[in-house]
């Protein structure tokens, strides 16, 4: 089966399917005044860096003022700069260096929910306020069981059972205003009443105010749940017929991003990435993101919930089959109409090589080969800081080195209740799972805290970094930063980067237990990438009753190894390989 497109005199081209997009999560970057967090001028500083690793786009999460509840993702004000990250002028210096050296810059967009210590929720709690409405206040139920009692009035339940996707429920109980307001994240994180026009007016006047400060573009934080099921926005207390689940893509969701899209963003050539909570349908997926969709493309979670559990302690197991299906119904589903976001890491999600790679032997090896996979599937390829030197995760050993709400509220509440009895029952699942992976400083050499600060980092520094850092990485030819390097090079500087930016998908053998294998064709342009996802030597081979070509007639000229060209590599036949454990590979097929 072949995920096909329309051909080369037809591609939808657009500047951000080609670019190549680098995360940057400030808090962790680069420290310059010592106080152990991240700021805008230690991004600044590593500017340079950024130009020479050769990304396109830089995606900074929050640096709004925020009391850092959920580490900026509960902004108090989203026209200003938090003063932990710098000034209005630093962030006006950054963008000004990034435009400089080519490079766009997106911001995120937190509209879901604000902080409690923002104005409107100030105002908020004043009944008579006009703010009082840009909230969602319910009233409690009966002592029903469940949560009742539970962060409210002993005898009264909250206005349904919701659970917070940080655990607890999803109603927070306020004494001087009676009710109870809606927070499906932490408690401090109150969701907006999208349902008023005012609400929506004051959010995208905010973000004509950054687009015309020069950015180029949004990520949309968690974006599908904008609209709450008509059980809350039409019920007082709501009715307790549906799940917390039934807030994704609620029914006035297309309508909001679609005024969102002709208010906003359909005049201006920006970028717009949707974060999408759930397990979307396809259909759905192509009203958010097809031509005729308001945004550019989305982030599903398909892929990066197939080791989750139902707590964040708990782990399942995945097979290459479960990781390559999640990404085959992603390649053919939005293959017609629609682009795709290719990403395996980024700061809610561990660390790619501990996850999908191997961290130990083939730490190297599989870094690469993952790097491999985002740089040669259809769609937009992100790196999340400190992949590209294969940063893994972090060896928690108690619950105090944590700083994230969604890791420690769950376990806190779950110690409280007795359904757990020691934090190292627990320990290994949390070392896998929590987002706090991904948060640990940026490892720039060896030195004490691995370059990142001069002073206390605010999150624990990997003790790996004396071996895993941005110095060794540049001053090793063969490292996973210069193969990162030669990737982006491919994709972006050769005679076969259009092919791979916009050809057809075709998986090879689709239950393969070790290698993962696809070729992408535009018009007579072809490329091979076998994966092997193994610690040991896998073979695979081209099946002809898959493919519209022979492979027996063909000739494989290899552009690029993760174990380099050797004669191994590039002395094969187009029909079959046998691959080293952990091996990449990427042909040109004639």
């Amino acid at each position: 089966m072949t995920a096909s497109t329309t051909d080369e005199q037809l591609l939808d081209r657009a500047w951000w399917k080609e670019s190549v997009i680098y995360q940057i999560y400030p808090r962790s970057f680069n420290d310059t005044n010592g106080d152990g967090i991240g700021d805008i001028p230690g991004i600044i500083e590593k500017l340079d860096y950024l130009d020479d690793l050769g990304v396109d786009i830089i995606w900074l999460n929050p640096v709004y003022e925020s009391p850092n509840a959920d580490n900026g993702y509960d902004i108090a004000d989203y026209q200003s700069i938090m003063d932990e990250f710098g000034t209005m002028e630093d962030w006006e210096q950054l963008l000004d260096g990034l435009h400089d050296r080519d490079i766009k810059l997106i911001m995120d967009l937190v509209v879901n929910h604000t902080s409690d210590e923002h104005e409107w929720f100030v105002n908020a709690r004043d009944p008579d306020s006009d703010y009082h409405d840009y909230y969602i206040w319910k009233n409690g139920r009966a002592d029903v069981g469940g949560f009742t009692g539970h962060l409210g009035p002993e005898d009264e339940a909250p206005p349904n059972e919701w659970e917070s996707f940080f655990g607890g429920p999803a109603w927070a109980y306020d004494e001087d205003v009676g009710k109870w307001y809606l927070h499906l994240f932490d408690e401090k994180q109150p969701d907006l009443n999208w349902e008023n026009p005012d609400v929506r007016d004051e959010i995208f006047e905010m973000m004509e105010w950054w687009l015309d400060k020069g950015i180029d573009g949004f990520r949309m934080d968690v974006i599908n749940l904008l609209s709450k099921p008509d059980s809350v926005t039409k019920h007082d207390p709501p009715l307790n017929s549906t799940e917390v689940w039934e807030t994704f893509d609620g029914p006035r969701m297309q309508e909001f991003l679609d005024t969102m899209h002709d208010r906003v963003l359909a005049d201006r050539d920006v970028f717009a990435l949707g974060e999408m909570m759930g397990r979307m349908d396809m259909e759905t997926a192509i009203d958010y993101v097809g031509r005729d969709g308001p945004l550019s493309t989305l982030f599903h979670f398909d892929h990066v919930l197939l080791d989750h559990g139902g707590e964040i302690w708990e782990t399942n197991e995945w097979t290459l089959n479960d990781l390559r299906d999640s990404f085959n119904r992603w390649q053919y589903g939005l293959a017609e109409d629609g682009w795709n976001s290719i990403y395996l890491s980024n700061h809610d999600q561990p660390r790619l090589v501990s996850r999908f790679g191997n961290d130990g032997e083939y730490r190297e090896e599989s870094a690469k080969l993952l790097a491999t996979l985002i740089f040669t599937l259809r769609g937009t390829p992100y790196i999340f800081q400190g992949a590209e030197i294969g940063m893994t995760n972090y060896p928690f050993d108690s619950l105090d080195e944590f700083r994230d709400v969604e890791t420690i509220n769950p376990v806190r509440n779950a110690l409280e209740s007795g359904e757990i009895e020691d934090f190292d029952d627990i320990k290994h699942g949390l070392r896998h799972n929590s987002r706090d992976n991904a948060r640990t400083p940026m490892q720039w050499d060896d030195s004490e805290h691995a370059g990142f600060t001069d002073g206390e980092p605010w999150i624990g520094v990997n003790p790996n970094h004396d071996e895993i850092n941005v110095e060794a990485a540049r001053d090793d030819e063969d490292s996973i930063w210069h193969y990162y390097r030669e990737l982006m090079e491919l994709r972006k500087d050769s005679d076969v980067s259009d092919v791979m930016v916009y050809g057809d998908y075709e998986v090879l053998i689709n239950d393969h237990e070790e290698v993962w294998s696809y070729v992408r064709t535009l018009g007579d342009e072809r490329l091979l990438v076998t994966l092997n996802f193994a610690e040991f030597e896998s073979h695979t081979w081209i099946p002809e009753y898959e493919v519209d070509f022979n492979p027996h007639d063909m000739e494989a000229e290899l552009l690029l190894c993760n174990y380099g060209a050797d004669e191994r590599a590039t002395d094969v036949d187009a029909e079959a390989f046998d691959l080293r454990p952990w091996e990449a590979r990427i042909y040109r097929l004639k």
